[in-house]
């Protein structure tokens, strides 16, 4: 017996497919036939007295086009093949879906052009946390609401800072990816420009260099970049994005900052802790658009009674540097200019999908050049997938984690797992921190629901009383007639870790009285979710200490 390839032109339904195996079962002696419509490609056992053009004349006489395959189309002798699959990124999105891909089964190749672990490990997450953490560390250390503490500090080594920052994305970087990648045999990872294209059999091919690879599947998870709105001047200047103000070694004597939401207000309090001074530019009335404008004044005025100065509702008109930037906008009808000695553009993030031939291929691209997926994640070719921030917003780490893994699945077993993003939590590392999941009382009330809404100020909070740091509140929005919770707003030092106990409460319907109901440690934070639970029907201020 030898083994037959055969490529078929025109085996595109189940009556084909039927057609064209009855007529390989009619040549004498051919047994163990395997079709593969979605490849085009049939293969069979055959006596070696059968030649393959007596199996070619069997299938066009059926009404089919057959040509024979030779090894190197494809190896013969293994017609049920691992899936391969091909991922366009090595980032967080692209390495969860390499995990589950390989998880799965499949034959996994990841290409990244640039640096390994994408934006969160390089430029994002990791380095303006532990840079928010250093800021705190040095600003609190004369700062602090405790009697009987003379705190002075020491000089300020801002490049010992940097580079302790730098060993630790250079230590998870390694740890989570290059060991990652090393610790799955058989992944392969390719350091290269991927190029997409569709042949004219409408199959996905990727050019990676000197390589072209045709996957049975595509993962595109190729990330965003800095985002600059078109401002007059703006082109001619050397300014910053997040990227290059993480890669500064000295202080800024004055830095600007385009852009109030969280990525701008955070760099604002890392920097003003370091010792600039800080301006705070954006065009919405208020600072953190998404978190309406009860959070977005809370924050600014606690940011602001640090030193940070903030100009909403501001349109910028020019911008110009003569070895310092000068910024000339209007606000509330007056014209302002402010000069810096820094400036640095934090105005949102927009996919990358310019280069890598993805609408060139015939792959739908949105408004913000984001690339449009339905709720599987698929794109509009049936076997190209996407993941991460190259689909739009949210663009938060863990949405693109959890965006790779859903893709992969998807990709590789079939649509059955939906992307969900009904119940997401989000944090703005900012000191307090804000926190929020679900519905604002806003959103509930354009939407038409019936709800009812408690704000618990965090001076009702034992923890904060003793911690001496009262800043911020807790927010709840519920249903009127269930009392079932639809969304909580948080702002406090440490909102980040409180956020998740609202979050599984939405997302398995709990009711408020359930929460207010629940034994919580005293002397915790998380206490401030049940008392505000509490205040929609008790007036908090009257409890004792622990009372339920």
């Amino acid at each position: 017996m030898k083994r037959i390839g055969l490529n078929i032109i025109g085996m595109s339904c189940k009556d084909c497919i039927s057609k064209v195996k009855e007529a390989l079962k009619a040549v004498n002696g051919v047994t163990d036939i395997n079709l593969n419509p979605e490849k085009a490609m049939a293969w069979l056992n055959a006596p070696s007295g059968v030649s393959p053009d007596e199996v070619v004349r069997a299938v066009e006489n059926a009404g089919y086009q057959a040509t024979v395959l030779t090894e190197a189309d494809v190896p013969l002798a293994a017609p049920k093949q691992r899936q391969e699959i091909v991922i366009i990124g090595g980032g967080s999105a692209g390495f969860a879906a390499a995990i589950k891909a390989w998880e799965l089964g499949a034959r996994v190749t990841i290409i990244e052009h640039s640096t390994i672990g994408g934006t969160c490990v390089n430029i994002g997450c990791v380095p303006t946390k532990t840079l928010i953490r250093a800021a705190q560390t040095y600003y609190q250390s004369f700062h602090h609401n405790f009697d009987g503490i003379d705190a002075h500090p020491g000089p300020l080594d801002f490049k010992k800072v940097i580079d302790q920052k730098d060993s630790l994305v250079s230590t998870l970087r390694r740890e989570k990816y290059e060991k990652v990648l090393d610790s799955y045999k058989g992944m392969r990872y390719i350091k290269g420009h991927a190029l997409v294209k569709r042949d004219s059999k409408d199959r996905i091919t990727v050019d990676a260099g000197r390589e072209t690879l045709r996957p049975d599947k595509l993962i595109i998870a190729t990330g965003a970049h800095p985002w600059i709105p078109p401002i007059k001047g703006l082109d001619k200047t050397k300014y910053l994005t997040s990227t290059e103000a993480l890669a500064l070694e000295k202080v800024p004597r004055e830095l600007i900052i385009i852009g109030g939401s969280a990525l701008g207000l955070e760099f604002a309090q890392i920097f003003s802790r370091f010792g600039s001074k800080v301006y705070v530019i954006e065009a919405i009335p208020y600072v953190l658009p998404p978190e309406g404008e009860e959070v977005g004044n809370a924050i600014a005025g606690y940011l602001g009674q640090e030193g940070i100065e903030f100009f909403t509702g501001a349109k910028i008109n020019m911008v110009r540097y003569n070895g310092e930037y000068r910024i000339d906008f209007k606000m509330n009808g007056k014209s302002h200019s402010i000069n810096a000695e820094q400036l640095l553009v934090a105005t949102g993030r927009r996919a990358n999908t310019g280069g890598f031939g993805i609408e060139e291929s015939g792959i739908r691209i949105g408004k913000k050049g984001e690339i449009e997926v339905n709720q599987y994640l698929q794109t509009s070719h049936p076997d190209v997938y996407a993941a991460g921030d190259v689909i739009g917003d949210p663009m938060f780490v863990y949405v693109a984690a959890l965006a790779g893994t859903t893709a992969a699945e998807n990709a590789l077993s079939g649509n059955r797992q939906v992307f969900d993003l009904s119940v997401l939590p989000r944090v703005t590392f900012t000191d307090p921190q804000v926190a929020s999941v679900g519905l604002t009382a806003e959103q509930a009330k354009s939407q038409g629901i019936d709800y009812k809404s408690s704000r618990l100020d965090m001076k009702h909070v034992p923890r904060a009383l003793a911690a001496r740091d009262t800043r911020g509140f807790v927010r709840l929005v519920a249903e009127m007639d269930t009392g079932r919770l639809l969304g909580a707003q948080i702002v406090s030092p440490d909102a980040g870790e409180m956020i998740m106990e609202a979050t599984l409460s939405i997302k398995y319907n709990i009711t408020i009285s359930e929460l207010a109901a629940q034994i919580h440690p005293y002397l915790t934070l998380s206490e401030g979710i049940k008392l505000a639970a509490q205040s929609f029907d008790r007036d908090v201020s009257r409890l004792s200490c622990c009372s339920a």
